[in-house]
This record gives C-alpha cells, sequence and structure tokens, in this order.
C-alpha cells in the first residue's frame, strides 16, 4: 500500500518540464460503486421532488406573461472590475518562486503528481462509518460539556469549573506537607526572637540621662514698634483689676488709671454700684505687678455708665488718652482688662464701628445710659468691663463696657465708651462728685414707616424744653440740627452730646407734613 502523495521511481516531478498526461485508469470508478462519488456499496437516498404549485400559488408568486424574463432585468448591471496594474518590479523579485518551482507552496523540485486509488484517502477502510466523509449523514447536538470533578481529578494541583487552578493540599505528598510546616514554624521562630530582642534592648536603655540638655534656638525673636506685644507691655501696667465684694457676694472688673500721682483709676459704673453706700462692702484694685489697695469711690454716673475710684498710691502708671476723631472703621485696636477674673488678658481686633447708639442697663445696677459706642471685633468677656480699648499707638480710645451675645459670652461684637465721652465726665466726677447731661423732657420710641426712620413722642413731661418748645405727643422726631436721628437711642445720644442751656432745631413729622422747632435743652 502506498500513500497518497508518494510515486513510483522513475516518475517524472508534476511541475517539471517532462509534466506528463494522466491516463484514466488512475481516475476510473472503483469497482463496486454504483454512483458518482459514492463509496462502495452505499446507495445514495432518493430525493422527494416538491409536489406542483397549485393555481393559487401560480397565481401569486408566477411570472406573468408578459415578462419573458426575470423581474431585475432592468438593474444596471455592475460596474467591470478593474484590472489592477503588474506589480513591481522589486515586488515580484521579492516573492518570485525559486527556479525548479511553479509556485510559493511546492516544495523544491515541484510538486508530484496526484494518484487516486482505491488505497487513497476517501476510501480508507473506515470510510463507510466516518460521518465526516458521508455527506448524508445526519447531524444532531449533543449534551453539556462535562467538566471532570476536583475529587476525581489527580494531584495536588485541580482546575474548577471556572478554569482556576487551586492547591489541594491532602494530595501533597507527606513530605512537602511536613516542609511547609517547618518553614511556617521557622518564620513564627524567627519573627518572636527578634521582636523579643529588640524589645529587650529598648528596656536595657538607661530611664534616667544625667547632664542631658535640650536644644534652643539662637534666633531672637522681632517685636516691631506698633505691635500687639509692644502696645500690651506698654498699657498694661496702668489697667488695673478691680475686685467689688459685698458680703459673701463677689464681682471682678477692670479699671484704667487716669491719674496717677492722685490715684484716681476710671471704671464702670455697673462694675462699683453695688457697693456704694452698703456697710461692710469692699472695692480692691489690683495692679499688674500683683500688688492691690483698697479703693473708694470718687462718683458714679448711671446716664453715661462711667465712675471714678481712687486708691492712696502715688506713682502710679497713667495711661495716655486719646481721641475718638482720629478713628476710623477698620483701625486696629487692642483690648485690655480682667475677662473671666483673668487679670492682665490681651485680645486684639479692629474697629468694627463708630458712633452705635447702644442701650445700657447693668443686672444689679442703677445703670441706665445710652452711648455712642465704638464697636470691636475684639474678643471682651465679663470682666472687661472698666478695660482699655488701645489703638495702634498705645492711646486710649475707649472703656470697655458691653458686648452683644446670644450665650453670655463674647460672639465678637464688643462695645467702649468713647473716651471723649469719658473724660469728660471723669473730670466732672473728680471734680464735683457727680455730673450733669442736657434733657429734652420727652419719651420716646423707635419707629418707622418704611421710608424713614424717627423716634416717635410717647409723652412730654410737663414744663422741659420739649413742652417749652411746643413739641407734641405722637410727634416723629427726625432731626437734631444737622444729625440725623433714626430711633430713639439716637435722639438720646444726640441730645447727650449737648450741654444744658444749648438751643438746637428739632426737625418734626407732625400730621404727615415736616416742621421744625427751637428748643432750649434743661439738665438732667
Amino acid at each position: 500500500m502506498t500513500s497518497p502523495d508518494a510515486r513510483e521511481p522513475g516518475a517524472p516531478d508534476a511541475g517539471s518540464a517532462g509534466d506528463r498526461t494522466p491516463d484514466a485508469a488512475e481516475f476510473a470508478r472503483p469497482t463496486g460503486a454504483t454512483g458518482p462519488f459514492d463509496p462502495p456499496e452505499r446507495t445514495r437516498p432518493a430525493v422527494a421532488l416538491p409536489p406542483p404549485a397549485s393555481p393559487a400559488q401560480q397565481a401569486a408568486f408566477g411570472r406573468p406573461a408578459a415578462v419573458a424574463g426575470s423581474f431585475a432585468g432592468d438593474r444596471p448591471s455592475p460596474p467591470a472590475r478593474p484590472v489592477l496594474p503588474p506589480p513591481p518590479e522589486a515586488v515580484l523579485r521579492a516573492f518570485r518562486a525559486p527556479a525548479g518551482q511553479a509556485g510559493l507552496q511546492e516544495p523544491p523540485g515541484g510538486r508530484p503528481g496526484r494518484r487516486r486509488t482505491s488505497a487513497g484517502p476517501w476510501w480508507k477502510p473506515d470510510a463507510k462509518s466516518d460521518p465526516w466523509r458521508d455527506p448524508h449523514a445526519p447531524a444532531a447536538l449533543t449534551g453539556p460539556a462535562v467538566f471532570e470533578e476536583e475529587s476525581e481529578q489527580e494531584g495536588p494541583v485541580v482546575v474548577d469549573r471556572k478554569g482556576r487552578r487551586k492547591l489541594r493540599l491532602r494530595d501533597l505528598s507527606v513530605r512537602v506537607a511536613a516542609l511547609v510546616v517547618l518553614a511556617v514554624l521557622l518564620a513564627g521562630v524567627l519573627g518572636g526572637g527578634v521582636g523579643y530582642l529588640l524589645t529587650r534592648e529598648a528596656s536595657e536603655t538607661p530611664l534616667l540621662a544625667p547632664g542631658t540638655t535640650l536644644s534652643e534656638t539662637d534666633d531672637a525673636v522681632t517685636r516691631e514698634p506698633g505691635s500687639v506685644s509692644d502696645i500690651a507691655a506698654d498699657v498694661a501696667p496702668a489697667v488695673v483689676s478691680i475686685e467689688v465684694r459685698v458680703g459673701e457676694v463677689g464681682a471682678t472688673g477692670s479699671g484704667v488709671v487716669v491719674d496717677g500721682e492722685g490715684g484716681y483709676i476710671v471704671t464702670n459704673n455697673h462694675v462699683v454700684s453695688g457697693a456704694d453706700g452698703v456697710d461692710g462692702a469692699e472695692i480692691r484694685a489690683v495692679f499688674s505687678d500683683g500688688t492691690g489697695s483698697e479703693a473708694r469711690i470718687v462718683g458714679r454716673d448711671p446716664a453715661s455708665d462711667i465712675a471714678v475710684v481712687k486708691v492712696e498710691r502715688p506713682g502710679l502708671v497713667t495711661a495716655s488718652l486719646g481721641s475718638v476723631d482720629d478713628v476710623v472703621v477698620g483701625d486696629p485696636v487692642v483690648a485690655i482688662g480682667s475677662p473671666l477674673g483673668l487679670a492682665g488678658t490681651v485680645t486684639s481686633g479692629i474697629v468694627s464701628a463708630l458712633d452705635r447708639p447702644v442701650r445700657l442697663a447693668g443686672e444689679g445696677s442703677d445703670t441706665n445710659a445710652v452711648i455712642s459706642a465704638v464697636q470691636t471685633d475684639a474678643p471682651i468677656n465679663p470682666g472687661n468691663s472698666g478695660g482699655a480699648l488701645v489703638d495702634a499707638t498705645g492711646a486710649v480710645i475707649g472703656i470697655n463696657t458691653a458686648i452683644a451675645s446670644l450665650g453670655g459670652g463674647s460672639v465678637g461684637l464688643g462695645f467702649a465708651i468713647p473716651i471723649d465721652t469719658a473724660r469728660g465726665i471723669a473730670e466732672q466726677l473728680i471734680a464735683t462728685g457727680s455730673a450733669v447731661h442736657a434733657s429734652l423732657g420727652v419719651n420716646t420710641r423707635s419707629v418707622t414707616d418704611g421710608a424713614r426712620n424717627g423716634a416717635l413722642v410717647l409723652n412730654v413731661e410737663p414744663g422741659s424744653a420739649a413742652a417749652e418748645a411746643g413739641v407734641q405727643e405722637q410727634d416723629v422726631v427726625i432731626r437734631v440740627d444737622d444729625q440725623e436721628v433714626g430711633s430713639s437711642e439716637e435722639l438720646v445720644v444726640a441730645v447727650d452730646s449737648h450741654r444744658p442751656g444749648d438751643v438746637v432745631t428739632l426737625e418734626l413729622i407732625r400730621g404727615g407734613a415736616s416742621t421744625t422747632v427751637q428748643a432750649t435743652l434743661d439738665q438732667a
């Protein structure tokens, strides 16, 4: 038996110049074959012809009598396939068949001639049972792929249904398992030993090290003139803590030394008013060096919340008093006092507003004042009252007196009595023990009509300056001289900025019309 590609000795190659014409015996039907290309003893099954078309089908799908050809006879013919140009000479040289070969797929020496015999591949003995060689073999679907269970697989490495490789320890040999366990134990012993040695060395370090010195920087801190620290160093000695004790009850405030030789200290009226005229009450001034002296009340002014106390201690550091006329919103300021009993506390901020009308009513005090305050965001807390609000030059521009708070502490809104007002009241108290204020003689409340604000007159005191000027109830005061009035507090501040006996012009809204009157202010 010979293979299909074998050739007899002396036969010429298929691709050689001596190609021959194959004879008919090579392509003759094998003995016993009944039809073309059928294997021996196999019969082609009969092909069932379809039944003839019915008249209805002929009418629906038959070609019309007037049509001789296909229905697409008028369809344009496709364009002719373009003729490709011959390949370049370089391509021909690169891909040309070597000498002695008829094509690229032939082995050297040419392709041998094919012989078709009954012993060829098609006519192998198992051809009758090979469905791939039988064109009439039926096709059928088989079941799904069957995966071998892990338990049926051999070896320590198995493959699960998702194709993942796993290590199965139970199939490891005893020797390999022993080596793995030994390696784990060895790693644990080494780790434990290293940890023990490290901790043992750390614990053996001496707990005490006599003579140890810590490093420090040699760079000096630069404090420029006008800095907060520079201001605090200059002003803090002139600010004192005021301690008031009445029986078993005590309170703390602050004060500013305004006359060092005379021992006069300015503070708030609500700080010391509870001890005035009370037997056994004690007021004490504590200075920045920690020493203290007994203080006596010189005078109090509930209408401005200013009071002056005196200590018998000459030579005190006196604060420099400035003026709010030189202050603008946004200027830096420093608050110095004893908030919450913490003496010598320094906080800083800016001037938030000027000429802010604020009504003061100290709890447990007879203070009933309206001031044109300096507003600041420097933190001010209970105990700062009576302390100094200082500008960048170190001059006192206000006496801290109140805070605006929802919870009782500083929320960034503090108010100070302008030092110009505090200076005038303090001079009167030191000179006479009391202070005088101008009075208009009306009770008012703040109103607005949506366009303008003013102070509505609720009642007029008989014989007062307002009554003499013809001011009536339900009048709305909107101006005092050239100063606009938008609330009852602004009216009090405008009147208080004058002295008793001054003549002022009041602009009123009466019956929807504007009118003006002249009033000579009384003494409150």
